[in-house]
């Protein structure tokens, strides 16, 4: 084998060198401008009509009292709606006088002497003036002012309500200064109702019942003229 010579050895000892690369050169951008419309593309189709708002209008609407704009969130239940409103006392309150109370007194103690005397009873004679003193409380008491309201379902006292299918007819009671109606129930154990109304509600409270009661006359009974006696 032949020995190689110096060029020989150099270029087996020297690795290949890679190309030195190109400088780096950005392209141009090209950018796309796109046509201005013409004068028939810019314009609106035949077929749309554009009309100018007048707002003179609007203004005349909102300035005038009839146009009343309607809430659907607010619907009133007629069936609830109220058709008159009073107040009034439950009942008469009468005045008692002196004499008044000397004629209990006068009683009291003849119901005593006859529980004693007669019916030898103490127990009911010591009940007498506990009785006597419970009627004093009870008619010196104030009357209760009660809220009442007439509509399509019925009486409302407060905040309980008679429907009209309780009562079978109603009539009225004037007594001087003092108007109360008076509603028959339909049931025959059933207790009455006496409601007392002012003077100026009358002819409405008495045609809004006409129209769903029929009307009769009334008079006050036996107990009631008892007890307007004993000014009770």
């Amino acid at each position: 084998m032949q020995p190689q010579s110096q060029d020989e050895q150099q270029t087996w000892q020297q690795p290949p060198q890679a190309p030195a690369a190109a400088p780096y050169q950005a392209s141009p951008i090209e950018t796309t401008v796109p046509p201005a419309p013409t004068e028939l593309e810019a314009q609106p189709p035949d077929d749309t009509v554009v009309e100018p708002v007048d707002m003179s209008v609007a203004d005349e609407d909102a300035s005038n009292p009839e146009v009343m704009i309607v809430d659907d969130t607010d619907e009133i239940n007629e069936d609830d709606a109220s058709v008159l409103r009073w107040q009034a006392a439950e009942y008469v309150q009468q005045e008692q006088s002196r004499p008044w109370f000397i004629g209990l007194g006068v009683v009291v103690v003849a119901l005593m002497a006859i529980a004693f005397f007669l019916m030898k009873s103490i127990t009911f004679m010591v009940l007498i003036p506990i009785m006597a003193v419970a009627l004093v409380v009870y008619v010196k008491r104030p009357a209760v002012i009660h809220d009442y309201t007439l509509s399509r379902k019925g009486l409302h006292v407060d905040d309980k309500l008679f429907p009209y299918d309780q009562f079978k007819s109603f009539g009225v009671l004037s007594k001087d200064d003092k108007h109360a109606i008076v509603f028959t129930p339909r049931r025959r154990f059933q207790i009455g109702h006496t409601i007392y109304f002012p003077e100026e509600v009358g002819e409405s409270l008495v045609d809004m019942l006409a129209t769903r009661l029929p009307m009769k006359e009334v008079k006050p009974d036996m107990i009631d003229n008892l007890l307007a006696r004993l000014r009770l």
